[in-house]
């Protein structure tokens, strides 16, 4: 009786050990940190503020960028339309949040255009002036600098390349490196909806 009864204590042992176990990340995995990226409050194209409290129960991916960059973030929004193919219909509980840090040019008639292009459930958001766009990237260590063109419209913006993950109770999970791939978002991504 008792060789039955460590049995089973032991095998409930073993079946907790295995519940706790922390998700193996493929991306930098930046749980519990508390300075920084904790909300925002942004508005959508509809002139609506969200918050990250909108998104409860969904996976968000956030990055910051502008329509008119030429390569880092129409890269990052196709792989984001990869990620979202990959995951079958586990993308719906996926949110892919764009921010512009370009507000002067990214109106939200052009974020209402541009972003739903990769995909329909993809959301652009924009500060609601200066201020809150220093407030937003300071908030998420995001760094971003106009780059002087040729004529007065022709800038463009040095900005972080990585994104950021919260997972459906609005925690900061992941910081993601650009072009990691779409296979590893994608399951660092499911791992989140366990």
């Amino acid at each position: 009786m008792n060789f039955i009864r460590s049995f089973f204590v032991a095998a409930l042992l073993i079946a907790l050990a295995a519940c706790s176990q922390k998700p193996e990340f493929k991306n930098v995995d930046i749980t519990g940190s508390t300075a920084f990226g904790k909300d925002f409050s942004l508005l959508d194209p509809d002139g609506k503020t969200r918050t990250l409290a909108d998104f409860k129960g969904k996976v968000v991916v956030m990055f910051f960028g502008y329509t008119q960059c030429p390569d880092v973030c129409p890269t990052t929004l196709t792989e984001m339309q990869e990620v979202m193919s990959l995951m079958g219909p586990q993308a719906d509980k996926v949110q892919v949040l764009f921010v512009t840090i370009d507000p002067e040019r990214d109106s939200p008639a052009i974020l209402k255009q541009y972003v739903p292009a990769f995909d329909a459930r993809f959301l652009g958001l924009r500060p609601a002036d200066q201020v809150a766009l220093e407030k937003v990237t300071k908030d998420f260590k995001i760094y971003y600098k106009k780059v002087p063109g040729s004529g007065p419209g022709s800038y463009t913006m040095d900005h972080t390349a990585g994104s950021y993950a919260f997972d459906p109770d609005g925690h900061l999970r992941l910081y993601i490196k650009h072009a990691q791939g779409s296979e590893t978002l994608a399951y660092d991504l499911k791992e989140l909806l366990k």
